[in-house]
Formats: C-alpha cells, sequence, structure tokens
C-alpha cells in the first residue's frame, strides 16, 4: 500500500529525526512542543501558512487531555449560564467549521434531552437559553447541519427515554451539539499537518532550550525510544504542553505569565442498554452539569471537576469521584446503576488558567497566549470545540517573533483546510454498499470504517483486498477489524500496546476486559510491523495488563492520593 506524505510511519518518525537533528542553519521557522489538540492544530496552521514545521510529543499522540475529554463539540451551555457570550460563539462557530467542512466524517450531530424539574419557571429560563443557543449559531457556518431545540412534554420524554423516572420530570427541552473521537481528531490533525509538510515526531522529550542570549533559538530533547539526544533548531518555539506548560516554562527559567492548574475529569463508559433513551442527556449538580452521551453501542457519562496536583501523565479515578457520577445520574433514572455495569473508566485533566481564587469549576476555558521571552510563545487554557481558534492565535503570535527576523507570515488558512479523509468522505458514504460489495465486508463494518477514516476507508479496503485475513474482527473487541491494527503502526504513528488500545481505537473502555483478552492479538499484529521479537511482545503485553489491572485497583480507592499511589504502579513502558 502507498504510504504518502500523510503516513505517520516509523519510517517517517526515523526521518523525521534524522532531519530535526541535522537541521543546523537551515534552521525551522516554528517548532511546536505537544501532541495534543491545540499542539497538533498549531503545526497544521503554521504549516499551511508556509512555515517550516515540526512537532514534538513526549509520549503519544493524544495522550494526555487530549484522549480523556468528553469528546464533545461543542458551544457550551454552561457557559452561557455565565453569561461567556463570547467564547460560546467562537464555540459555535468552530462547531459548525468541523461539521460541515474541515472534518465532517468525524463529527457528528448527537441529540440531547434537558430534563425540566420543576413545572413553572425552569422551561422558559431554559428555552430562552437554547433559543440564543441556536440563534448564536445561526450566525456562523454550519447552522443548517443540526435541528433546532424543541420542547418536550412528560409524555413525549416517556417515549424518547423511558428508563427517566417519570416522578424525576416535568418535561424536557431536546437540542442538538456534536461529538467526535477526541484522540482520532488529534490524530488526524497531525496526518494533515504531515501531509502538508510538517514533521512529526512522538516519544521525544524536550529537555531544555538553545538561547542565544535572551532569545529561545531551539530546544534540547531526547528520543525516548533509542536514547539518543538531539538540538533542533527554530525561529520560534511554541509550548503546546497544556497541563505540562509550567514543566517547560521551568526550563526557561520560570520566565512567564502562564500559570496551568490541572482540573481533573473522569467520564464512566457503560452498556448502551442499561439506559433505554433515544437521545442523551443532562444531569444537574451542585457546580455544572453532567452529560450522558451515546457513544456507539456505549453510554459515556461524565464529568467532574475537582482541582488535581497528582501524576500528570496518569490522572486516577477514585470510587469516590464513580460514586459522585452514579449517584447524580442515578437521580433521574428509574433503573439507577451500579459498580457492576461500569464497563470503562477514564480520567484526564484540563489545563486551566490559574491564578484566581476560585474552584476549578468556576474558572474560564478561554486561552492566553504569551511571549515571556523572545523566541518562545506559551499557549494554555480553552477547550476541544476552539482548537483552531488557539492554534490561530498562537501561530500569529510566532508570526510577531518571526518579523523581528526579517519572516513575513501569511493569514491564517485554516478553517479553509479539511483534514484528510473529509475530501471524498460524502462520496464515499455514498458508495457505502458498493464498498461493501467489493469487500466482502459487512455494510455496517464500512459505516465503522468511514466514521474513523473517511475517505481513507480505501487504504483499510486495500489492505483487506491484499491481506485478507486482517478483515477479520479482533478477538474480545470484535467492533474492531485487524486492519485497523496494521494500518495504525504504519500510517497512524503508533509504537506501543497501549497506544493502540486506548487511543487509535478504544477497545481499553469499551470492553468489559478492558482490552485484555484482545492484547495478545493486538500485539502480535503490531510486531509483525515494528520487528518486535516474542520478548518485546510479552513486555507489551505484560505492562498493558499492569497498567489494567492499575487502573482497576486506583478506582477502589477512596481518595485521589490513594488512587494515585494505586495507579503509578505500572509507568510507561518507556
Amino acid at each position: 500500500m502507498d504510504r504518502g506524505p500523510s503516513a505517520l510511519s516509523p519510517e517517517a518518525r526515523g526521518r523525521a529525526l534524522d532531519s530535526l537533528a541535522a537541521n543546523g542553519s537551515d534552521e525551522l521557522d516554528v517548532l511546536v512542543v505537544g501532541g495534543g489538540v491545540v499542539g497538533t492544530g498549531v503545526a497544521l496552521d503554521a504549516v499551511t501558512r508556509g512555515l517550516s514545521t515540526a512537532l514534538l510529543e513526549q509520549r503519544d499522540l493524544a495522550s494526555g487531555t487530549s484522549s480523556r475529554s468528553s469528546k464533545l463539540i461543542h458551544g457550551g451551555l454552561r457557559y452561557l449560564e455565565m453569561l461567556d457570550f463570547g467564547l460560546v460563539r467562537e464555540a459555535l462557530r468552530e462547531r459548525g467549521l468541523l461539521l460541515t467542512r474541515l472534518a465532517p466524517h468525524l463529527v457528528r450531530p448527537v441529540p440531547f434531552l434537558y430534563p425540566l424539574t420543576h413545572h413553572v419557571w425552569e422551561r422558559p429560563y431554559v428555552g430562552s437559553g437554547l433559543l440564543l443557543y441556536d440563534a448564536m449559531a445561526r450566525l456562523g457556518p454550519g447552522e443548517a447541519g443540526l435541528p433546532r431545540h424543541r420542547h418536550l412534554t412528560r409524555r413525549t420524554v416517556a417515549r424518547i427515554a423511558p428508563d427517566f423516572a417519570p416522578e424525576s420530570i416535568a418535561g424536557a427541552i431536546r437540542y442538538y451539539d456534536c461529538q467526535v473521537d477526541d484522540a482520532r481528531l488529534v490524530l488526524t490533525l497531525a496526518r494533515t499537518a504531515a501531509a502538508h509538510g510538517a514533521q512529526v515526531a512522538t516519544r521525544v522529550k524536550v529537555t531544555g532550550f538553545l538561547r542565544e542570549g535572551e532569545r529561545v533559538v531551539g530546544v534540547r530533547a531526547r528520543d525516548l525510544e533509542d536514547g539518543r539526544d538531539l538540538e533542533v533548531r527554530a525561529r520560534v518555539v511554541v509550548n503546546a504542553a497544556g497541563v505540562w506548560t509550567d514543566d517547560l516554562q521551568d526550563l526557561v527559567g520560570g520566565r512567564g505569565s502562564l500559570h496551568v492548574q490541572a482540573s481533573k475529569g473522569i467520564h464512566l463508559v457503560v452498556p448502551r442498554d442499561r439506559i433505554r433513551s433515544e437521545a442523551g442527556f443532562i444531569v444537574r449538580t451542585e457546580t455544572s452539569v453532567l452529560f450522558v452521551i451515546p457513544w456507539g453501542r456505549h453510554w459515556i457519562i461524565g464529568t467532574t471537576d475537582t482541582p488535581w496536583d497528582l501524576d500528570k501523565a496518569h490522572p486516577a479515578a477514585s470510587r469516590t469521584d464513580i460514586d459522585y457520577v452514579l449517584d447524580h445520574v442515578n437521580a433521574i433514572l428509574r433503573e439507577p446503576l451500579d459498580h457492576d455495569d461500569v464497563v470503562g473508566v477514564y480520567a484526564g485533566l484540563r489545563p486551566l488558567l490559574s491564578g484566581e481564587s476560585e474552584p476549578t469549576s468556576r474558572i474560564s476555558r478561554e486561552h492566553t497566549v504569551v511571549t515571556p521571552v523572545p523566541g518562545l510563545v506559551m499557549i494554555a487554557g480553552g477547550k476541544l470545540t476552539t482548537y483552531r481558534v488557539m492554534a490561530r492565535d498562537a501561530v500569529d503570535a510566532a508570526g510577531h517573533s518571526l518579523a523581528t527576523t526579517g519572516a513575513g507570515v501569511r493569514e491564517s488558512i485554516s478553517h479553509r483546510v479539511p483534514l484528510i479523509g473529509a475530501d471524498g468522505f460524502e462520496t464515499r458514504t455514498n458508495q457505502r454498499v458498493q464498498l461493501a460489495r467489493r469487500s466482502g465486508l459487512h455494510v455496517a463494518r464500512v459505516d465503522h470504517l468511514l466514521g474513523r477514516f473517511g475517505d481513507l476507508v480505501d487504504d483499510l479496503l486495500a489492505l483487506v483486498e491484499q491481506r485478507p485475513e486482517l478483515g477479520e474482527p479482533l478477538d474480545g473487541a470484535d467492533d474492531y477489524l485487524a486492519a485497523e491494527v496494521v494500518y495504525a503502526v504504519t500510517h497512524e504513528g503508533a509504537r506501543h500496546l497501549d497506544d493502540v488500545l486506548t487511543r487509535r481505537t478504544r477497545i481499553s473502555i469499551e470492553t468489559f476486559d478492558r482490552g485484555v483478552r484482545a492484547a495478545p492479538r493486538v500485539a502480535a499484529l503490531m510486531g509483525a510491523e515494528l520487528g518486535w521479537d516474542d520478548a518485546r511482545r510479552a513486555d507489551e503485553v505484560d505492562h498493558y495488563l499492569r497498567r489494567v489491572e492499575a487502573e482497576r485497583q486506583s478506582q477502589t480507592m477512596p481518595t485521589d492520593q490513594e488512587a494515585d499511589e494505586a495507579r503509578v504502579k505500572a509507568p510507561d513502558i518507556v
């Protein structure tokens, strides 16, 4: 199979590192540190402006916050209630762009019910808010892609969501937002940036900055796969490290005005048949709202919002967190959920700008860009939906630094650059039956691939045609094909077993055993592409099993401290 410029293959990673290590006087325009949604967005924005660009990530793409969100592309009703109209308007505009132009293959509409529990004042109050929400969306692109909100009686709600406890609600309002597999969005951003000429390398840790006087002129880094040290020169370095922002800021002597506070949010995954409802819904809590989100054959339920100052790489969900989510969602259900219903649990950290005395649930999600020293741009805050705006602002700031070196920077065009997989998505969707017939796969399998890869489905079908055995589902995770594992290595930058089980797929949260049964087969498929011997395959499987066990143990602990101590017993394999 042809591995085009977007393929994040092992060979492409090696070429990128060799090129960066040897760049010498041919320095980059922009070097991005951080492979989450903001960092990959910065890389795409920069390279499509004509700037030579590279991205370094110390772990895997989206391995931090950007794979552990609520997986929603939304305006944020919560921020409307906080009167943050600018943030809501901006987010709704980005929602429209992603849905209709940039990533229609990844972003899809999802209906929500806003249950009403008070008979008199709540319907006009919530209804006026949703009326404003829809009106603000109509000012941006993509309005036609989503239906407007609709008021529902208690009887209609009983038909749409029969598992709602009838005595707990007085009716509901149905409205629409969008959802996305956040890790796949990040991966697709990285591949799109690579397709336009950016160099991308994961498992590379920045250990220091290169300086000429006060100016930052690059970084020192270490390839965590083979221990090689390298120096990468760049006219501007953009720190998009999220909750690790302060750590990188310390490498320049703490120079900078950004201080990021980590807020932990946990999510539960339960089988779809445990809650009978045709739509997701919202549950009000004391400080925020809880989303119950349709997710294929499952529901995602979350989130919490509590300060976290322990291990940033592996935030842990405690039993207290899980009980909190279950208690609040059960307040509206006819048949309560319990711990045995939970298939998967994941915890992520939001990078919130601190310096305020407010609790984390009140800190704004608006982002900030600063240039603490010449040649270094730092960006933090924001939310998944507005990644493109954050990226644009960061590259604009980089442009000011580049201007002092005599380089001009064009305006951002990222709002007009579809992500790979988008261009032929509608055509391939219309051809889904023919694709199924030609490939021998069921139409439902083709739909699954289209929703993950868009028009890159051709790559997967070609792989199955060349190697028919890869058209078989994975044992223990039959929603996914063996071809998707191989493709994750050859085109999507996967280098370790948990890269595939937790981010390229969602096997780790979508199966009751959390991917334990699938692990040996996935490791064998990966190992054949990466040249692993028997010992290496066994190490990868053993590490994954220890990770699952550590997560399970952490989720039985009553406090954050105890949960963290249990989780860190299984550190990263690198």
